[in-house]
């Protein structure tokens, strides 16, 4: 898996932003430790899943392509897959809960995507997109459990350990776990020392509850603020890679998860969604007690004006 992460890197260059690593004395100060932001807020179309998406459509036949794909997502992954369309010319279809955040949903538009509503208390976007599939003959780019998804995902980690080249820790968001699974392949492929540690919020805890009894736990509908990470469970390819490739599990609260968004905010003037803000949350709020050098994949910026308002106003 390590060398399918290499050659993602080798075909995202010139297409994906190499985005930046940020640190703040304060925030080193405060958790004991020199800690490095890796801001994929600041990829394309404002998140890491930009990666994966790129990575897996690109390598696409002339055939399929020409069918057309089709994807679900509450947001971010939607937005990725549209943008790549766009940018590959590809027609693509986005199954899309009716919650999804307004930010999410328009961008997603914009970049020319057909978005097709469901009500998730009623049906699940799998079952949708699978009819569509069948009908249209659309090829199917997952979310995060697809082996090349989870390799342009690892790129991230990639770019961080070649800029630093050690850490003592690794901390990434947890929603389905291609980031979580891409991150640790490569960091270990790095570094095999660095210790990986996944974060979720205490209310969406599946991954969690599955990394520590090495039996998949499903958790429909979570009612986080951290809309990224409401996937029900790891998938078949993701929760094997994440029990070989990650050392812990760990959970943060809402009130933890808000206040990393302030801080991130505030001290360092960026503006993270509150998935993307969940490493941070598990530093500050001594959930993940950090020495040495510590990574934090910060995973995206697409957040609503009006729930980030609601946040840094708190």
């Amino acid at each position: 898996m390590f060398e399918r992460i290499i050659k993602a890197k080798e075909r995202l260059q010139g297409h994906a932003n190499v985005t930046p690593i940020m640190t703040s004395r304060t925030l080193n100060q405060l958790v004991g430790a020199e800690v490095f932001l890796k801001c994929e807020n600041f990829q394309r179309a404002g998140a890491f899943k930009f990666r994966g998406a790129f990575n897996t459509i690109a390598q696409l036949s002339e055939e399929q392509r020409k069918r057309g794909i089709i994807t679900y997502s509450s947001g971010n992954h939607a937005q990725a897959v549209a943008l790549v369309g766009r940018l590959l010319r590809v027609r693509t279809t986005v199954v899309m809960p009716d919650n999804a955040p307004m930010v999410k949903r328009a961008a997603t538009e914009a970049y020319g995507a057909t978005i097709i509503d469901y009500d998730p208390e009623k049906t699940t976007r799998e079952e949708i997109a699978d009819i569509l599939k069948a009908e249209h003959g659309y090829t199917l780019i997952p979310p995060f459990d697809h082996l090349e998804i989870v390799a342009g995902q690892g790129t991230a980690a990639l770019e961080l350990f070649e800029d630093l080249k050690t850490l003592n820790m690794l901390l990434v968001p947890c929603g389905g776990g291609g980031l979580l699974s891409g991150s640790a392949i490569a960091a270990k492929g790095m570094e095999p020392t660095c210790r990986v540690i996944g974060i979720e919020p205490q209310l969406a805890d599946d991954a969690t509850r599955s990394f520590h009894t090495k039996t998949l736990h499903t958790v429909n509908n979570p009612p986080t603020i951290a809309d990224g990470t409401r996937t029900p469970s790891l998938g078949k390819l993701t929760f094997p890679l994440v029990l070989e490739y990650v050392d812990d599990m760990r959970t943060v609260s809402e009130t933890a998860i808000v206040e990393a968004v302030q801080f991130l905010f505030y001290r360092m003037k960026m503006v993270v969604e509150p998935s993307g803000a969940l490493g941070v949350a598990a530093l500050l709020s001594g959930e993940v007690s950090a020495t040495g050098r510590v990574g934090v994949i910060i995973s995206g910026g697409n957040i609503d004006g009006e729930l980030m308002s609601k946040i840094i106003s708190t």
